[in-house]
Parts: structure tokens; C-alpha cells; sequence
């Protein structure tokens, strides 16, 4: 997976392996020979570049679209593999929301594998794995024992794992909140006293239209989707967040119909940027893109918007 150095640049380093874990936790892994003299020092400097570069600049529809690739070169359904992996009762679209809350908010996992884990990566791992939260740091060291007939046997160990990190990682994995509708009005009212009004607009637009809202369980930054029943389909159309903006999203559209078909997309598009101040780029029909919830305070605009949503809200329920 590649990780980028600056905002929409190209990718300056790669990681071995990119997982997520059931929790949507996304743990990047690195893979070194113990006669690969950077194991000692070099491998960690490197591993904190992916770090911080990942938190910074991977937007969560590449990792999901990385996932989809992946699955597809194997001939594999993604959304059946997800499915299989969340269980029953998993949520496919609340597991990507997961995944983005916890790259925003820096909760990672960095796994260093090797044969051998020299001390003094032993030592680094066990200090930063204490000292940094709420990314978790571990290494796994598979020792590899050859017997008679060529029986190979590999046996694991993992290293950072003491009592006192594992009781600040699970501390911190549990930090989140159920937000609601006062908690939000109230830390945008804080944080961006300007976006308030039209956040409690759109919100009296969804009860106005018997439009559910579903909350988020971010630790820092609270979040609201209005979704539409249709047909025991759930559809989203936008996500609004008290760091002052509001999402289209087109990634999760364009896989439920009628908005599957890229005509759709491209007429939602060509509507929204009829709002003063909107500006969705063309390839951005497939992503997340952006609108601070301020730009909607020009004269028509909220209003303009909203009516976008009606049309929007309207195709979904004809069709």
C-alpha cells in the first residue's frame, strides 16, 4: 500500500502489509530479515513515516478501494467477504466509518515481523508501545525450526504486549461516545460557531421528511447521516461533522441503486455544483468530497442544497 508525503501527491514509501482488524483498526505490517542490519534502528524511523503519513494523507476510499481490488484479483465479492468477516450483525458502511474515525484520531497498529527481533528493536517497541496512545506497537518474532523428513515448524512470539500498555490500548479503543443531537449542536457551536445554524437546518430538513438520523461514536468529532429506508436497503446520501463540514457520499452511493448508475451520480453532481460555493470535482464521484458547512450560509445556497437533497432523496424512492 502505498503512503503519499503530501496532500493528494504520489506515494514515497510502501508498507509490506496493510490489514484491518475487526474493530475497522488499520495495522500496518513490516517484514524484515534478521540479516537485514536495518532491523535495529532504520526499521523504525521507517515505520513511523508510514505512520504519520498514512494518519495524514490516506483517505479512507483508497484503503476501501484497495480492499475491492484486492478481493477482485482473487475473484472474490468484496462486499460478500466483509460480510463473512463482520458476521451477521456487522454494519459494512459503519465499519468503513470506523476506519476513518480511527486513521483521524491516530489509532493504529504497527507490527514489525522478523525471525529475529534483536534487542535493541525489543527495547524501542516495548517503550513506544507504553509510551504512544493510542497507536498500539508490536513485533512478532516467528523463529523457524527445521526437523527430520524436512518438518518445518514456525512458532510466534509476540513482543510488546506487557500488562500496563494493554491496559492503556484497551482504554483507549473503548474512549469513544454515543453522540447525539444536542452533543453535536453543542460542540459545533463551539468549534465553529458559524457552521451551527446550518447543521440544525439539515437536521430539521430530515425530521421535516421522516428521514432516520444515524449518530456517530467518534472519541473527538461527532457526526450525523440522514438515511433513507427503501426496500430493506439502507441509503446515504451526505455526513455531516462538528469539524465544520459535510461530506457527499458518492463512495457509498454509487453502491446501491438508482445512484449505482454513473449517469446518476454525474446528474447529483451536476446539481450540487449549481450551489454557490459548492465545487465537486469531476473524479469525485466515487469518493467523499468535501463542503464546509459555512460555504452553505451564502445567500440561497442551504436552501438550493437542500432542494438537491429532495431530488436526490425523491430518485431514490421511484426507483
Amino acid at each position: 500500500m502505498g503512503v503519499p508525503r503530501e496532500e493528494g501527491g504520489g506515494n514515497w514509501w510502501a508498507v509490506d502489509h496493510l490489514f484491518l482488524d475487526q474493530d475497522a483498526v488499520p495495522t500496518i505490517v513490516e517484514v524484515k530479515r534478521s540479516t537485514d542490519t536495518r532491523i535495529r534502528r532504520e526499521v523504525v524511523g521507517q515505520m513511523l513515516d508510514y505512520a504519520a503519513n498514512a494518519v495524514a494523507y490516506w483517505p479512507i476510499e483508497e484503503v476501501r478501494l484497495r480492499f475491492e481490488r484486492t478481493c477482485e484479483a482473487s475473484e472474490e465479492n468484496p462486499d460478500d467477504v466483509l460480510a463473512k468477516f463482520l458476521g451477521q450483525d456487522g454494519d459494512k458502511d459503519a465499519f468503513w466509518q470506523s476506519a476513518k474515525t480511527n486513521l483521524q484520531a491516530g489509532r493504529l497498529r504497527l507490527v514489525f515481523v522478523a525471525d529475529q527481533i534483536p534487542p535493541e528493536l525489543r527495547r524501542v517497541v516495548e517503550f513506544l508501545n507504553s509510551h504512544m496512545d493510542p497507536t498500539e506497537v508490536l513485533a512478532v518474532e516467528i523463529k523457524q525450526y527445521v526437523g527430520r523428513d524436512n518438518l518445518r515448524t514456525l512458532v510466534p512470539r509476540v513482543i510488546g504486549q506487557t500488562a500496563e500498555a494493554q491496559q492503556k490500548k484497551s482504554a483507549g479503543i473503548r474512549d469513544t461516545k454515543q453522540w447525539d443531537e444536542p452533543m453535536f449542536l453543542a460542540d459545533l457551536q463551539a468549534r465553529h460557531p458559524d457552521a451551527e445554524p446550518v447543521a440544525r437546518r439539515i437536521l430539521r430538513w430530515a425530521k421535516e421528511r421522516n428521514i432516520r438520523i444515524a449518530w456517530g461514536r467518534g472519541a473527538q468529532d461527532g457526526s450525523f447521516m440522514p438515511i433513507i429506508d427503501r426496500n430493506q436497503i439502507k441509503h446515504y446520501l451526505v455526513s455531516a461533522w462538528t469539524y465544520g463540514r459535510i461530506e457527499v457520499l458518492f463512495e457509498l452511493v454509487k453502491t446501491r441503486p438508482p445512484f449505482d448508475d454513473e449517469a446518476h451520480r454525474r446528474e447529483l453532481r451536476k446539481r450540487m455544483n449549481e450551489v454557490p460555493g459548492i465545487a465537486i470535482p469531476e473524479d469525485a464521484i466515487t469518493l467523499r468530497p468535501r463542503i464546509e458547512l459555512t460555504d452553505l450560509k451564502r445567500e440561497g445556497a442551504l436552501e438550493q442544497f437542500l432542494a438537491v437533497l429532495d431530488w436526490a432523496v425523491e430518485t431514490i424512492r421511484v426507483a
